[in-house]
């Protein structure tokens, strides 16, 4: 599809999609929409369960479920796009359509990619401070973590999306992307985009590597605690550690390369874009949150509690 050459400003912007083979855009449809019903049902399993059950009222579960609700904010914002998109032979968004996209998308990736500091730190000194656990990690302690985390993803948002608002859009309209983000964006301005380019690497490429750089020095500081103090349930800590880097590292090295070559296009682009858009949110809960044995038994209580209260209001409507 070639780019269309008009002369006012652009109104609406056209998506390539993923692909244009019809059989491979139906198998990807199931895939991904399979991905997206899991995702919502893991991760609002998390949020109803820590809200239900008193025994998981702590901070560190608080964390988990403000992670959960970021993770379907953060699926929802993309991934209908994507699938009405692999159904559709022309897809389009409006200008404004496209702007809030790339405003939301990017405040909730921004505030996931800082509330994974703030876990980190739970953790830190979870293993590190155990003695002064509960004095450092308060609920004072805790939402100035969560407020500081979707703080940063406003303010890192609203800069970038802000920035962009200002370049003039007057000729080609086509995104061969599924949905809407800066570097394809950039590319279409009509005005000369290296102020641009060098805004996003620093605003969004320099927070990127800061991010994944305190958190990978973080994990190795634990785990070198894990194997010299911890000697009951280490192997198990070692395992949830290692997972949670991979996890971790699926998030922000395919983003570091992305926002920190605005230039450059590579064949695997939006590979990468599903990974960090469409497969991370439904990763997140299995390798945080399910694999915590304390929570399987409290979405077990829950359940158990859930089914018991039908059966009594069955019983007495009977």
């Amino acid at each position: 599809m070639e780019s269309r050459n008009i002369t006012t400003t652009v109104r609406e912007f056209v998506l390539l999609g993923l692909t244009q083979n019809h059989k491979l855009q139906y198998c990807l449809y199931v895939i991904f929409f399979l991905i997206y019903v899991i995702t919502w049902l893991l991760n609002f399993t998390i949020i109803a369960t820590v809200a239900v059950d008193q025994q998981l009222h702590t901070p560190m579960y608080f964390l988990l479920a403000n992670l959960a609700v970021l993770d379907i904010s953060d699926s929802s914002v993309n991934t209908p796009k994507l699938l009405s998109g692999l159904l559709s032979q022309h897809t389009t968004i409006s200008f404004n359509e496209c702007f809030l996209q790339m405003f939301f998308f990017h405040f909730i990736a921004g505030a996931m990619s800082f509330l994974l500091v703030g876990m980190m730190v739970d953790r830190y000194v979870a293993i590190c401070e155990p003695l002064r656990y509960l004095s450092i990690m308060n609920w004072d302690t805790c939402r100035a973590l969560v407020a500081a985390a979707w703080f940063g993803g406003f303010l890192h948002s609203i800069t970038q999306t802000g920035f962009l608002l200002q370049l003039p859009f007057c000729g080609p309209n086509v995104l061969d992307n599924f949905y809407c983000d800066i570097p394809q964006i950039i590319k279409l301005a009509c005005t000369d985009t290296r102020t641009a380019e060098l805004q996003m690497v620093f605003n969004s490429g320099g927070i990127l590597i800061t991010l994944f750089v305190i958190l990978i020095i973080s994990y190795i500081v634990i785990l070198l605690k894990i194997r010299t103090r911890i000697t009951e349930g280490r192997q198990k800590a070692l395992s949830t550690c290692g997972t949670q880097i991979i996890v971790v590292s699926l998030i922000f090295i395919p983003c570091i390369f992305t926002y920190t070559q605005p230039s450059k296009k590579y064949p695997r682009d939006k590979v990468a874009s599903i990974v960090y858009t469409v497969v991370t949110p439904m990763l997140n809960p299995m390798i945080y949150t399910l694999r915590n044995t304390e929570m399987k038994k409290a979405i077990k209580r829950t359940l158990r509690k859930y089914f018991c209260l039908q059966e009594s209001r069955n019983q007495t409507r009977q």
